[in-house]
C-alpha cells in the first residue's frame, strides 16, 4: 500500500516484532514476505515466525542464564514474540519451548487482524531505493539470493557466512521404552520433559564410527562451511575427538537408567516438540547427514531401533552482515538512513535474539516517524548488551554471529566488604547479580518507550 509509513521485508520472528511495535505505536506498516509465493531451504509452512532450527527458546531462568533475562526484559517491554511464546509453551525443564505449529499460527493472526498492519506476498529482490520510505529489513539467515546479492552490491563489503543445521524429530509413539525412561537432568523441572536412550560403551563407540563413516550432505565447489559453533553438526562434534559427545549432547551426567539403577556411558534426550506430545526432537543431532543415512545411524541407539521420523534433519546455509562496520547506533545503514536490519542477518544469532532486534529496529523506526529521539537501552540489559555487540567497531575484523550471553555485558562493579577489602563476585552469584542489575536499569528504559 503506498500510504504504508514503514515497510519491512520479512515476516520471521525479527519483522513480525518490529511490526507489532511500530502498531502499538500508531504506524501503519506494510510486511512484504515472499511465502507462499516461494519458500526458504528451511520452511515449509505459510505461517509468519516459522521455527525450523529448535523447537526451543532455550533457558528461560532470567536469575542464571543470558537468554532468561532477555526473555524477562521482553515480557516487560510488552514483545508479541514472547506473548505467543509463553501461550504456546510445552514442559521442557528449565526451557522456553514451544509448540511450534501454534507459535507460528498465533504470531501470524495477531499480524494479519491488526488494522494497521497490511501483508503482500511477493519477493523483494532488491534494496527499495532512497524515496521508497523507512525500510526494516528482517529476512533473516535465509535471505533469498537475489536480495543478499543486491545487498552485497550496495554495501561493498563481503558478506559473511555460516552453515546452519537442524535436528530431526521422532514420534514419540515409535520410541522403545523398555529401554528408554523420562527423566530430566538433575531432575529439574518435570521429569516427563526429556526421554532418555542409553548407550554403553560399545555402542557408544559403534555410534561414532557410523558418524564418521556415514554419508553427508555434499557443498559446491565455491561453498566452504563455517559452522556456528552453538549448532553444530553431530557428526562434525564427533570428527572432534572420540569422546567430545561425551561432553556435549550426549553427556550422562545428571541421569540415572532406573532400568539398571546406575548411569549410563552414554545419554542421548529426547524434548518434547509439540503441545500434545506426540513428536520429540533429538536434542543436539542437528545433522548434515543424507536422510538414508540418518535413519539408519540414528536407529543404532538403543531406544529408536523403530523409530519413525516426523522430520529429518537438514543443513542451510546462513548470511549475515558486518554490522559494527555497516550500522549505526539505531540500526540504520550508515549511509542509507531510511534502511534498518533487524533479525540474524544482522549478525545475532537465535530465535530470541533476533526478535529483541526487531523490537529495537521497530521502536528506533517508530520515534523518526513520530519526531522523537529514541533512547539506547542501558548497556547493562540484555536489549543493550545485544546491540552493544552488533555496533561495537573496535571489533569489526573478528565478529561472528553470538548468542546472547554475559560475556558481553559490561564487568559488575567488585564488591567491598565490612574489612573494606575487595570481594570479586564469582559463580552463580555473579549472573545473578548481572540478572538483578540489568532488571533495575531496564525498568526506567521501558517506561520511556
Amino acid at each position: 500500500m503506498s500510504n504504508a509509513q514503514i515497510h519491512i521485508i520479512g515476516a520471521g520472528l525479527a519483522g513480525c516484532e518490529a511490526a507489532w511495535q511500530l502498531a502499538k505505536r500508531g504506524i501503519k506498516v506494510l510486511i512484504h514476505e515472499m511465502k507462499p509465493q516461494k519458500f526458504s531451504p528451511a520452511h515449509k509452512s505459510d505461517n509468519f515466525a516459522e521455527l525450523v532450527c529448535s523447537n526451543s527458546f532455550r533457558s528461560d531462568d532470567y536469575n542464571s542464564s543470558a537468554i532468561g533475562l532477555l526473555h524477562q526484559e521482553m515480557r516487560l517491554a510488552g514483545s508479541l514474540i514472547l506473548q505467543c511464546g509463553d501461550n504456546t509453551k510445552v514442559p521442557a525443564g528449565g526451557a522456553l519451548a514451544v509448540d511450534r505449529d501454534e507459535f507460528a499460527r498465533q504470531v501470524s493472526e495477531k499480524i494479519r487482524s491488526h488494522p494497521l498492519i497490511d501483508v503482500v506476498c511477493e519477493e523483494i529482490t532488491a534494496l527499495p531505493p532512497p524515496d521508497f520510505g523507512e525500510v526494516i529489513i528482517a529476512t533473516g539467515p535465509l535471505t533469498s539470493e537475489a536480495l543478499a546479492q543486491d545487498i552485497l552490491s550496495h554495501i561493498s563489503h563481503q558478506s559473511l557466512s555460516f552453515y546452519d543445521a537442524i535436528a530431526p524429530v521422532v514420534y514419540k509413539d515409535s520410541i522403545n521404552f523398555d529401554i528408554a525412561w523420562y527423566q530430566s537432568r538433575y531432575d529439574k523441572g518435570d521429569k516427563y520433559d526429556y526421554i532418555n536412550c542409553p548407550l554403553n560403551e560399545e555402542e557408544y563407540n559403534a555410534f561414532v564410527d557410523a558418524l564418521l563413516t556415514g554419508e553427508k550432505a555434499e557443498f559446491h565447489d565455491f561453498e566452504t562451511p563455517n559452522y556456528f559453533d552453538g549448532c553444530l553438526p553431530i557428526e562434525v562434534m564427533a570428527e572432534r575427538g572420540r569422546q567430545t559427545l561425551l561432553f556435549g549432547p550426549m553427556k550422562p551426567v545428571g541421569l540415572t537408567n532406573p532400568h539398571t539403577g546406575s548411569r549410563a556411558y552414554a545419554v542421548v534426550q529426547l524434548r518434547q516438540d509439540n503441545r500434545e506430545d506426540t513428536l520429540r526432537n533429538i536434542v543436539g543431532f542437528q545433522t548434515k547427514l543424507k536422510h538414508g543415512e540418518q535413519k539408519r545411524i540414528f536407529r543404532m541407539i538403543p531406544g529408536l531401533e523403530n523409530a519413525e521420523f516426523a522430520r529429518l534433519g537438514g543443513i542451510h546455509k546462513n548470511t549475515f552482515i558486518k554490522s559494527p562496520l555497516l550500522l549505526d547506533s539505531y540500526l540504520c545503514l550508515k549511509d542509507r538512513q531510511n534502511i534498518r536490519f533487524a533479525g540474524q542477518i544482522s549478525g545475532c544469532e537465535g530465535y530470541i535474539e533476533s526478535a529483541a532486534t526487531g523490537f529495537l529496529a521497530g521502536y528506533f523506526a517508530a520515534c523518526k516517524i513520530l519526531g522523537q529521539k529514541p533512547i539506547l537501552p542501558p548497556k547493562t540489559t540484555a536489549f543493550g548488551a545485544m546491540l552493544s555487540h552488533l555496533i561495537d567497531d573496535t571489533n569489526i575484523e573478528d565478529f561472528q554471529p553470538m548468542n546472547i550471553n554475559f560475556g558481553l555485558f559490561p564487568p559488575l562493579e567488585p564488591q567491598v566488604t565490612a574489612k573494606g577489602k575487595i570481594r570479586h563476585i564469582k559463580g552463580s552469584e555473579r549472573k545473578e547479580a548481572y540478572a538483578k542489575r540489568a532488571l533495575n536499569d531496564i525498568l526506567p528504559w521501558i517506561q520511556q518507550l
